[in-house]
């Protein structure tokens, strides 16, 4: 089985198995056995993508590789929080009161963002780039030691993601004062979005992409066989895999063991304490799915079981008490699992 990087490997047990709820006619019809499939993949947003896919005639491989990187090299002019001149950094260096235009990609994210912190009561925020840079995770560098309660709160003042004032219509974001943007816990499962998009529009209908983990999957393989991945989950752990056919479905991955101590609660100010590992949550949209990764990373399990379930979300949470590893799966997950 092809594999793009950030998967975990095959498990020698077969896995346990989650189905779509519905199947895309147009893919089933337009599937032939035996065309290649074209492997594309570079460096982006301080990791790496991956596509895999099916091209119709006329469309090379080229032609979809510059496609990629210009849309990639787009993306991060607007929202990165490494690059001094993007949009990004541009709003988060802005005076107190400045309404600052943003691109429709920022501005699609942000509104995005915006509704996963308020649903998940500010457990993902898209206002944690002072915190970040605090820990030592962002631009800046590392720090000599971890800062103390002092320094966590003076960060914390201007970091509320209640403090932003959003017009959707416009696309306008209003700079309340000291508040910096960080949105790696949501972007790349939009830039993944994106990509799936404009090879959709070039008439790409069977295709596996891939952005630092994060994943879209339309249509099926040459073979018939949808794109299977196999949901992460760490080394050791001994629980039971878990394959997910991506047809018409994205995945994202979040938690400690993906980004380590990066992993911080803006709520705390703090690396999460909530004793999740690895939380993975499958959606139509992978930047739908990579804000509420994020978010159920941060809350404890009980807390985020009972958000999924009132949402219909489909999420995996991997969690460890000293030597055991426990897995929960919600109920909407639970429907797609073959039996």
């Amino acid at each position: 089985m092809d594999r793009p990087a950030g998967l975990a490997a095959t498990q020698e047990v077969f896995p346990r198995i989650a189905l779509p709820d519905r199947i895309d006619p147009q893919a089933v019809r337009s599937c032939v056995a035996g065309l290649p499939v074209t492997r594309l993949s570079g460096p982006t947003m301080g990791t790496t993508w991956h596509l895999h896919a099916v091209l119709p005639d006329g469309l090379t491989a080229e032609h979809i590789g510059g496609v990629i990187a210009a849309r990639l090299e787009a993306l991060v002019a607007q929202m990165s929080h490494w690059e001094p001149a993007s949009d990004l950094c541009r709003f988060n260096r802005a005076r107190a009161g400045l309404w600052q235009a943003l691109p429709h990609d920022f501005a699609r994210v942000m509104q995005a963002a915006l509704t996963i912190a308020e649903a998940s009561d500010g457990a993902f925020s898209p206002a944690v780039g002072r915190l970040v840079d605090l820990w030592g995770f962002g631009p800046p560098g590392p720090v000599a030691q971890a800062p103390d309660d002092k320094q966590i709160a003076q960060a914390q003042t201007p970091s509320d993601w209640r403090l932003l004032a959003f017009e959707p219509a416009t696309g306008r974001l209003r700079q309340p004062g000291g508040l910096s943007l960080d949105l790696s816990g949501i972007a790349k499962g939009y830039a993944a979005d994106a990509l799936a998009g404009d090879l959709a529009r070039l008439g790409v209908v069977h295709l596996l992409v891939e952005v630092g983990g994060e994943l879209v999957g339309r249509g099926l393989r040459p073979d018939g066989q949808p794109w299977w991945v196999d949901l992460e989950a760490p080394p050791g752990a001994g629980l039971p895999g878990l394959r997910v056919a991506l047809h018409g479905l994205a995945v994202a991955t979040s938690g400690s063991y993906v980004r380590g101590p990066h992993n911080l609660d803006p709520r705390l100010g703090r690396p999460a304490r909530s004793g999740v590992v690895a939380c993975s949550v499958l959606h139509d949209s992978a930047m739908i799915a990579d804000g509420w990764a994020s978010a159920f990373s941060v809350l404890d399990v009980e807390a985020g079981m009972a958000l999924a379930t009132g949402r219909d979300l489909a999420v995996r949470w991997i969690t460890r008490d000293g030597e055991s590893w426990c897995e929960a799966i919600s109920p909407a997950l639970a429907r797609m699992l073959a039996d």
